[in-house]
């Protein structure tokens, strides 16, 4: 069977007019051109280009056989431009972990998005508040929301967004309770709050200024969603992310108080292992999460 290596060189030649032409396109020496060329013409056991130091002109057969390999070149490279789409293309496995908040919230109305935008991508989320060591459990991603900047680490950080965590209550229970026009009037109110022990709110002044205020116990719970649904309900006042908060704020089924006052800030960051971090479906998937979260938040 013929040997396919030569016919580069081949058709380059007959391409540029010449073997010189040829090889400053393909920047090769003259001599490795004609050499290849020489070497598909043995093979062949026919002479495929009438050269001389004058002239440079394909024969009758030359000429067919030109029409053919330039065919087959052009269907090759076709051929490998379908591979490098496919391997460029997001598809394969990804692993996500999340917490419950995070997924629910975040996570919950973007992964079918994602998954239809590229449907050669097979998502796994994993959602739980337990320690995740994201390496060597096979993830691709975890989204972390934290207070304070992560630790250095050999996993790749992209920031998604950072926000306020605000204070927020239904408008039914604030016409019934007395007016919340500064901090201390917390002290008032009923206080729905994500621990025992955090009782204490510190709270923190968009232009500078902190205190220390503490609603009154009415319900504890370290899940956002279940505070949500209480604030939603009219049991008091709780202090969360904005994000969470958002779909409930533009359905005036809460209303932001205190707008000046937040309970400090919440950063969301994405994590991935480096030679993970590189596939294809893996940056389709943090890029599309970025992208969507920061549009949700702004």
């Amino acid at each position: 069977m013929l040997k396919l290596n030569n016919l580069p060189f081949f058709v380059a030649a007959v391409e540029q007019g010449g073997f010189a032409a040829a090889a400053r396109v393909l920047g090769l020496p003259k001599s490795t051109i004609s050499k290849r060329v020489a070497e598909l013409e043995e093979e062949l056991s026919v002479r495929l280009i009438h050269r001389t130091s004058r002239s440079f002109r394909l024969t009758d057969l030359g000429q067919e056989f030109f029409d053919r390999a330039r065919a087959v070149l052009i269907e090759a490279e076709a051929a490998e431009q379908i591979v490098r789409s496919r391997q460029s293309e997001p598809s394969g496995i990804v692993r996500v972990t999340s917490s419950v908040p995070t997924a629910q919230i975040y996570l919950a109305p973007l992964l079918p998005d994602l998954a239809l935008l590229y449907p050669r991508l097979n998502l796994q989320l994993e959602v739980s508040d337990r320690f995740v060591d994201v390496v060597q459990e096979g993830f691709d991603i975890a989204v972390r929301s934290h207070f304070q900047p992560l630790p250095d680490s050999d996993l790749v950080q992209r920031t998604v967004l950072t926000e306020p965590m605000i204070l927020v209550a239904a408008p039914g229970y604030l016409r019934d309770k007395p007016a919340l026009l500064q901090p201390e009037d917390l002290a008032h109110h009923d206080g729905l709050l994500t621990g025992p022990g955090k009782s204490v709110w510190q709270l923190h002044r968009q232009n500078g200024g902190h205190c220390e205020v503490s609603p009154i116990p009415r319900m504890v719970a370290n899940e956002s969603q279940v505070l949500i649904n209480a604030a939603m309900a009219g049991l008091g006042v709780t202090c969360l992310p904005a994000g969470m908060c958002q779909d409930a704020l533009l359905n005036n089924q809460l209303v932001q108080v205190l707008p000046e006052w937040n309970g400090g800030m919440v950063t969301t960051t994405l994590l991935m292992p480096h030679r993970r971090g590189q596939l294809p479906g893996v940056r389709a998937a943090v890029e599309f999460i970025i992208k969507c979260m920061s549009v949700k938040n702004q």
